[in-house]
């Protein structure tokens, strides 16, 4: 419950009100994440929604790690703050996409799985400049990559991959539709 609680807060609405901008619920691409505040808000408030978001979920994993809890309720905690931060009490259960908060969690859970993701990542973002397409295929090989790095985590980690892939449905189908666009590319107006 308190995993769930501290990933229902928020990063992206708290930095836009602090820094003054406007609601990300209510521009762009209506997304409360990192991504989108980037494009309402400038570097600054992105990365403090990014340090924000991925940070939520480690305390409580570490706590758990370090209470020596059972691996299988450690990856539950940390899917717990991710499953708040998709659906968070505090705002109408209307989160974000949950790549920050799930990257976070992974690298809390066991960094060497975490950085082989965010490393995927990278490389498809740096090929390609799509953010989507790089976190849809770093979620997407995450459970192979905990399998063969940390078994003992695959069912938490195979449940945020499900729930992230799904909540990029849309991006999904602009990915298929060769429309999504690309870091720094201007929407085109109609």
């Amino acid at each position: 419950i308190s995993a769930y609680l501290l990933g229902s807060i928020c990063s992206a609405i708290i930095v836009c009100k602090v820094l003054g901008l406007p609601d990300p619920r209510t521009q762009g691409s209506h997304n409360p994440g990192a991504t989108n505040v980037l494009r309402i808000g400038g570097k600054k408030a992105a990365l403090l929604t990014l340090a924000g978001d991925m940070f939520k979920g480690v305390p409580l994993v570490l706590l758990a790690q370090y209470q020596h809890l059972r691996p299988d309720l450690i990856s539950a905690i940390g899917l717990a703050a991710f499953l708040g931060h998709l659906y968070p009490v505090f705002f109408k259960f209307e989160g974000g996409k949950g790549v920050a908060t799930a990257l976070g969690v992974l690298l809390a859970l066991s960094w060497p799985l975490g950085l082989v993701v965010v490393g995927i990542w990278l490389l498809l973002f740096a090929a390609f400049r799509i953010s989507s397409l790089g976190s849809i295929v770093a979620f997407a090989a995450a459970p192979v990559v905990a399998y063969y790095i940390h078994p003992s985590y695959l069912l938490g980690v195979v449940g945020m991959s499900v729930l992230l892939i799904a909540r990029h449905k849309s991006n999904i189908k602009a990915l298929l539709k060769g429309q999504e666009r690309k870091f720094g590319e201007k929407k085109e107006e109609t």
